[in-house]
């Protein structure tokens, strides 16, 4: 099993990647990857998207149709187009609400997996050591902050671990952030402007 050092090292990295490229983001792939999946629902999808295809095709006929010299022709297409928008804004509605439903999901699933099991394992590990810290090396005050609040004396306690990984992962995204931007703007050559010939 994997120790705990680095079980609640890549929580954090979960959590940083997951704050860093957006839950939104990742909700919208998500549920992009589950109208894929042979459903009811991704049916639904399909028709909507027909339907919507459709609406803007009649509706782009009934634009292209004089009402006053083929009124017939133009009455008949706005017939159908109102019957087809119809169509669409109910499997729209029945749409948005699975969606919905899909987000709410989807976010429980990601908090329970995320944050939850941070929290969890706080809980869980709160007297367990998360290693332990050589003797004489600290003073009795700062063995106390690193064991706080219930780890013994002289290892570092899951929540000082916890935060010295969220803060230490910030810093170097940054860091390599900073390098990668560096790096960018040093690889990038300025177009050079034309040289201006005097008259």
């Amino acid at each position: 099993m994997l120790s705990l050092i680095w079980t609640v090292f890549f929580v954090h990295v979960a959590i940083y990647l997951i704050n860093t490229i957006g839950a939104s983001t990742i909700d919208g792939l998500l549920w992009l990857l589950y109208l894929k999946l042979p459903t009811s629902t991704s049916k639904c999808a399909q028709e909507q998207t027909r339907l919507k295809r459709e609406v803007v095709q009649l509706k782009r006929e009934m634009n292209n149709t004089s009402s006053q010299d083929e009124f017939a022709k133009w009455a008949k297409i706005r017939r159908r187009h109102d019957k087809t928008m119809e169509e669409y804004e109910k499997i729209n509605k029945t749409l948005n609400a699975q969606k919905t439903s899909f987000d709410w999901s989807v976010k429980i699933a990601r908090w329970l997996s995320t944050n939850g099991l941070k929290i969890f394992l706080q809980f869980w590990y709160s007297k367990t050591p998360v290693f332990a810290l050589p003797q004489a090396w600290f003073p009795y005050y700062v063995e106390w902050v690193l064991s706080f609040p219930r780890a013994p004396m002289g290892s570092v306690s899951i929540q000082v671990w916890s935060n010295v990984c969220a803060t230490a992962i910030s810093v170097l995204a940054e860091i390599v952030t900073a390098a990668f931007m560096q790096m960018a703007s040093r690889t990038a050559v300025p177009v050079a402007a034309e040289d201006k010939k005097e008259l």
